[in-house]
């Protein structure tokens, strides 16, 4: 039981409910005494989320990212940044890392700064699929402050996530490769976060049901780094006709490879990357690579949050929504 049911239940809007936690003399007696009954006979006890909402707000959204050099995170801050000073919020910005106990301490010093809602930005603060990663960290924080998390899901109460459908989008590139005539995938990743965990799924998923066996020595976890790809390339020389890169920089780095060894793309190697980023646009030929709907999955989340504090009806925890493959010149049309 939660505000939204009892809100539900009273048949009154949660900002009203959030008044008569906070005994407003906006409300009149006769809605009080409704919603008091209500939250008796569901023995409702409620949380600081709840007595906030109509508390005074400090108009400022604490943001934390792992690592604000990533392309991805750079360009989400300053989406999220331009739609909060639309509406004339602040952004308080936190850089936690990716161990366990810095985002623990990252949160909690947001929690300190009287912000009135959290966005944790990036895949790795929702842990991974198998839950062998703790979310308890966050899922405590959105018991005082409504949190939401982009590209990432985690099912708890008062935490609102939009995520990119990367398991579906992986499925089908990896199919249609295969349909291509390509057997020999490298699958290229720097991290075991939940969206990696996604994309890997469906990589696999799609070998599975064409009947080729994952090889080993093509499942690669590396470094996110151009140069450090071509490095690792050299020193491995894997035998592979396609690849499938989780960020744009593995991406480029392979087709620098191929082209210093004279590999004709996408004619004899195919390359795929991720995150559909200007690093696409910088290499000839120019990189196919998944549009992940970054632009989107911001406003989504700006649009939720101010929904969330104002109070207007429910909003909806969790929102997939699907990328797409901007087709250009490393992979056969």
């Amino acid at each position: 039981m939660n505000i939204y049911d009892i809100a539900e239940k009273s048949g009154v809007s949660i900002a009203t409910v959030s008044r008569v936690l906070n005994d407003s003399d906006k409300v009149s007696e006769k809605t009080k005494e409704k919603v008091m009954k209500v939250m008796a006979e569901e023995d409702y006890t409620p949380n600081v989320f709840a007595r906030g909402l109509s508390g005074e707000s400090t108009h400022t959204v604490g943001v934390l990212v792992p690592d604000i050099s990533d392309n991805y995170m750079a360009r989400a801050v300053a989406l999220i940044e331009r739609r909060l000073h639309e509406k004339d919020y602040n952004m308080l910005l936190s850089c936690s890392g990716f161990r366990a106990e810095e985002k623990e301490e990252h949160i909690r010093m947001l929690l300190e700064e009287r912000i009135d809602a959290m966005i944790l930005v990036g895949s790795t603060y929702a842990g991974s699929d198998t839950k062998s990663h703790n979310t308890g960290y966050i899922e405590k924080a959105a018991q005082k402050k409504p949190l939401f998390l982009i590209n990432g899901d985690v099912d708890a109460e008062n935490i609102f996530c939009t995520f990119s459908n990367d398991y579906a989008v992986s499925l089908d590139l990896t199919k249609k490769l295969i349909e291509n005539g390509r057997n020999r995938i490298l699958f290229l990743t720097d991290s075991e976060s939940y969206s990696a965990k996604k994309k890997k799924a469906g990589y696999e998923k799609a070998l599975e049901e064409a009947g080729i066996a994952p090889i080993p020595s093509l499942i690669c976890h590396i470094r996110n780094n151009i140069d450090e790809t071509v490095s690792y390339l050299e020193e491995n020389h894997p035998d592979f006709d396609a690849c499938f890169a989780t960020d744009d920089a593995m991406a480029v780095g392979v087709l620098k490879y191929a082209m210093k060894h004279g590999v004709s793309v996408p004619k004899d190697l195919s390359i795929i990357g991720y995150n559909n980023s200007e690093l696409a646009l910088a290499t000839t030929p120019e990189l196919t690579s998944v549009d992940n709907k970054l632009e989107k999955i911001c406003d989504d989340t700006v649009i939720r949050l101010f929904s969330v504090l104002s109070g207007n009806g429910f909003v909806p925890r969790r929102t997939s929504v699907a990328c797409t493959v901007v087709q250009r010149g490393t992979t056969n049309h």
